[in-house]
């Protein structure tokens, strides 16, 4: 009962602390789950961070959701993927009840609240890329890739603009650079 207190009670805290979305949750499930409990290592969060983002749904649900089984089994994940949407919803639920679009408009209070929390919501989500970058071995003669992805999602161009398109090439890129040395490379040295 007490590890899944403990799912439950961390990813509880990793949806009701962090603002911005599943980028932003980065940093903050690394250190919760990585160097806190030791739950997973640094290399299987990062394996686990580029599957969970290409899976449907939010990033960090679909941590959670693996993280608990890996732990837990099937309860686990339904355990820490409750504690990481319950704040969400219940923080959503008193906006939707307390604060219509018009109070938040004209109130210059809880306007200024949320011109403020951008900044840090940009901060939230560079410092993980920053990690995963480095984390993934990303050298300047690749960084291209990345880079030239985001603009063409952000140029909003149709079929190439899809994420879904990205994460098939990259796939696919993968496998080739996997592949391509081991069915060709054989032949170059026996020529050699």
């Amino acid at each position: 009962m007490g590890l899944y207190l403990s799912l439950f009670g961390t990813f509880f805290k990793i949806g009701a602390f962090t603002f911005g979305g599943g980028w932003a949750m980065i940093s903050i499930i690394e250190r919760e789950i990585v160097d806190k409990h030791h739950w997973i290592k640094k290399e299987e969060f990062l394996d686990l961070l580029a599957v969970a983002q290409s899976l449907p749904g939010i990033l960090a649900v679909n941590i959670a959701t693996a993280v608990g089984d890996r732990i837990k089994g099937a309860k686990g994940s339904m355990v820490a993927a409750a504690g990481t949407i319950l704040p969400s919803f219940m923080i959503i639920l008193a906006i939707a009840i307390f604060l219509t679009p018009e109070i938040i408009k004209n109130n210059r209070i809880i306007a200024s609240i949320f011109m403020g929390i951008r900044p840090a919501v940009v901060a939230l989500i560079i410092a993980p890329v920053i990690t995963s970058a480095k984390a993934a071995k990303l050298q300047w003669k690749t960084v291209w890739i990345p880079l030239v992805v985001a603009l063409l999602i952000w140029l909003d161009m149709g079929l190439i603009s899809n994420p879904i398109f990205f994460i098939v090439m990259g796939g696919l890129g993968g496998f080739l650079a996997w592949w391509w040395p081991r069915k060709f490379g054989k032949r170059e040295r026996r020529k050699l």
